[in-house]
């Protein structure tokens, strides 16, 4: 059986991924093209040399954006870019008069903030330091005939045992500062009567910086950021009629930043229309796979569906389909709909079936070119490892090779999920606890099988264990513990796979309310966060001049925060490998990051893009306090929703050069803006 695979290259191994797509006569990409061993140059391992550029061995994720730190303590990993010798943007040190340099303070904060987690201190960087210094045949794919191994990749033998693979936020939580923010992590636990029952018993016994308020805990970890708003909004319906409200989305009325997604023309087409008016849509400057991702951006900033959002970009990071791979353009947005915002808050059963008949995700990973005599595993072994069971799940090389084979036949043509039983493979399947006599030469009985398949990896209970510990670590803590983990592992069997239910679960749990400060923001959640902070308003500033531009200016604006959070190193369906964004602190050390982050926030306080309009740094507090440490209190509660520590508050005021008692006017004496870019520096803002 000739073996047309070549299985997808991630962080955690060293295999090659075979990602492109080859483009069709239309150039749509949904027709086979020659492909196996030949098809791209071998590096020296003998696997396909990466698309991408170098990824890092098994169990050493790969740089991200600028100045990533590795998982094997704080060393700069190889290929990764070495460290900026300069703050770029920031104040210059040592103005005369001034106690405390804006860029020490800065950093001391900041760096602060990125290596802590409740509280855990982490020595800070050396980065940050240093800146101071095919027809089916029958047969029984469940014989002893081993077709697929290698001494990497062993036939009949579980990939987390032989370490051909690490699940990618273990990986993470396996370095020095991981070890260390484990030791901080609340222990035990249970399950009250409700969220609210929950928060009242729960007391916070892990070291934090964060204000240990439960309204505050709620709302900093249900949203993209918690704002006067939110907070307002939980007080006056109560924890848990917050919850039920945000648990049911479409009774939520659309924000005026949601009405004017109709800015961006792509988002109104369907894949027929994306394909058809593809030209005319360049022409204009009209890129579906990124007005997606700014579509996805407002939503965050702006949406009172807040809860919905942080689950949609939950499951673009587990269910991952990359928005700009080779096809993107034209299926990515369908995928976001019809599958990922269409299941968010309902079934990952059906999620899952949804995402394996849809273009998207058979593009993507290359099944449009699985046959049953030339197969491709990509889509059955990410199934196993990254959308069901887990690398630990106790599936094989044998059960993903069998996988596969019964996955045969499904592919895509004219940008249409289509099934081709002449390439389906006919014969007994067995994947995991699953059988399959599969001999049926009628399509729908063909469908069927694969379906049956699919939903029972779904629910099976390494499944409801891994949807689980990816929804601890999110809403949680980087190290969620077991006691709760295996709670909403028998939620997710008990309701069978229904994600409501799960939720509800994880907020009347004691581990979610003692957890306060254990998550730190990731770049993209820090500036989602930052705009929230500033009450930015979509509308454009009236001193604006759009110019002769054909896009308007909000259309243009949410272009410009994606183009920001690129340079981040991290967007909404950014991670162009189909393992997602890590989803742990770890990951996302970079004094580059940090420091780019607050000059976005220097950014917005001084409102220079006049694409949305901004709330005048000197305007943040309605009544400024007439002393700088009161007022320095005041702009905290504004921007952070708490009081800082004497320290930070300290710090803070050497940035201003006042001591706590001299008087200030509104702007601070001229310093307001960088007083409140120190307050979003400082580890209230970077924690959530």
């Amino acid at each position: 059986m000739a073996d047309q695979n070549v299985p997808p290259r991630r962080p955690r191994d060293d295999r090659g991924w075979d990602g492109r797509q080859h483009p069709a006569a239309d150039g749509h990409r949904d027709t086979p093209a020659p492909y196996g061993p030949g098809a791209y140059p071998q590096h020296q391992g003998g696997h396909p040399a990466d698309p991408r550029g170098q990824y890092a061995h098994a169990g050493h994720p790969p740089a991200r954006g600028p100045q990533w730190v590795g998982p094997d303590g704080f060393a700069r990993q190889a290929g990764a870019p070495s460290p900026a010798p300069v703050l770029p943007d920031l104040d210059d040190d040592d103005e005369p008069g001034r106690g405390v340099g804006r860029r020490r303070a800065l950093a001391t904060l900041g760096g602060t903030a990125a290596v802590v987690a409740g509280g855990a201190a982490l020595a800070m960087t050396p980065q940050v330091r240093s800146l101071f210094g095919d027809e089916a045949v029958a047969g029984d794919a469940t014989g002893a005939t081993v077709t697929d191994g290698t001494p990497a990749r062993p036939s009949g033998q579980q990939p987390s045992m032989v370490r051909t693979y690490t699940e990618q936020n273990e990986s993470y939580m396996g370095s020095r500062a991981g070890e260390a923010l484990k030791k901080n992590a609340p222990t035990g636990g249970r399950t009250f009567s409700g969220p609210a029952a929950a928060a009242a018993e729960t007391k916070v016994t892990v070291k934090t910086v964060l204000a240990k308020d439960p309204i505050l805990h709620l709302a900093r970890r249900a949203t993209f950021g918690a704002t006067g708003q939110v907070v307002a909004e939980i007080k006056e319906r109560g924890i848990d009629g917050w919850l039920r409200w945000q648990l049911d989305p479409d009774k939520i009325a659309p924000t005026r930043a949601e009405l004017k997604l109709a800015d961006l023309p792509t988002l109104k087409l369907g894949t027929a229309q994306l394909r058809e008016q593809r030209d005319q849509l360049n022409e204009r400057g009209a890129h579906p796979e990124k007005e997606m991702v700014d579509a996805t951006i407002a939503r965050q900033i702006w949406s009172n569906r807040q809860l919905f959002e942080v689950m949609v970009d939950f499951w673009n990071d587990f269910l991952h389909v990359a928005a700009d791979f080779d096809g993107g353009e034209v299926y990515r947005a369908s995928f976001d709909r019809d599958v990922v915002r269409a299941h968010a808050l309902g079934s990952y059963p059906e999620m899952l079936l949804a995402a394996n008949r849809h273009p998207a995700l058979l593009l993507y990973l290359n099944q449009n070119e699985s046959r049953g005599d030339a197969v491709n595993e990509n889509l059955a072994r990410e199934n196993l490892e990254l959308y069901s069971v887990g690398v630990d799940g106790g599936y094989t090389e044998k059960d993903v090779r069998q996988a596969a084979l019964l996955q045969t036949g499904r592919g895509v043509n004219d940008g249409k999920y289509v099934f081709r039983p002449e390439r389906h493979y006919l014969g007994k399947v067995k994947v995991l606890g699953f059988t399959h006599a599969n001999n049926s030469k009628d399509p729908k009985k063909a469908e069927a099988a694969i379906d049956a398949y699919l939903t029972y990896i779904a629910l099976h209970p390494s499944t409801a264990k891994y949807v689980a510990q990816s929804l601890a670590t999110r809403f949680v803590s980087d190290t969620p513990p077991k006691s709760l983990v295996e709670r909403l592992a028998k939620s997710y069997s008990t309701n069978k796979g229904m994600i409501k239910p799960v939720l509800m679960t994880l907020f009347s749990s004691s581990e979610f309310w003692a957890a306060v400060g254990q998550k730190v923001r990731r770049p993209m959640e820090y500036l989602v966060a930052t705009y929230r902070a500033l009450g930015v308003s979509p509308e454009a500033s009236p001193k604006h001049d759009n110019g002769d531009s054909k896009r308007t200016p909000y259309a243009r604006g949410l272009r410009q925060v994606h183009d920001r959070m690129r340079e981040l190193g991290q967007y909404p369906m950014g991670q162009p490998t189909p393992d997602g964004y890590p989803d742990v602190y770890v990951a996302w050390t970079s004094a580059g990051t940090m420091v780019n982050g607050w000059n976005e926030a220097g950014e917005l306080l001084a409102g220079r893009r006049t694409v949305f309009t901004y709330t005048p740094a000197e305007k943040l507090v309605a009544r400024p306090p007439a002393t700088a440490g009161a007022y320095v209190d005041a702009l905290a509660l504004r921007l952070v929703g708490q009081k800082l520590s004497a320290r930070e508050r300290s710090l803070i005021l050497g940035v201003a050069g006042v001591p706590a008692g001299d008087r200030v006017d509104a702007t601070f004496d001229g310093a307001v803006t960088a007083v409140a870019r120190a307050i979003l520096a400082s580890p209230q803002h970077h924690l959530r």
